[in-house]
């Protein structure tokens, strides 16, 4: 397994549901940027991601078989 060992100018965690997700963006200062629920659609979350897409890392946590 590979490490990431890179720092980067934002991070983007995202707990994903069938029809929502959570979203949270951090500066590498760990300043909040961005914490908020939206539909799970491509239509809502990449205008949110925009204005930090230059060095944005983002993960996503989903349990698929949790039910």
């Amino acid at each position: 397994m590979r490490f990431y060992q890179q720092q980067h100018e934002f991070y983007c965690g995202v707990d994903l549901h069938a029809r929502s997700m959570h979203v949270c963006i951090v500066d590498h200062e760990g300043v909040t940027k961005v914490h908020k629920n939206i539909e799970a659609t491509p239509d809502r979350f990449l205008p949110l991601v925009r204005p930090y897409r230059e060095g944005l890392v983002v993960a996503a946590e989903c349990m698929f078989a949790w039910y």
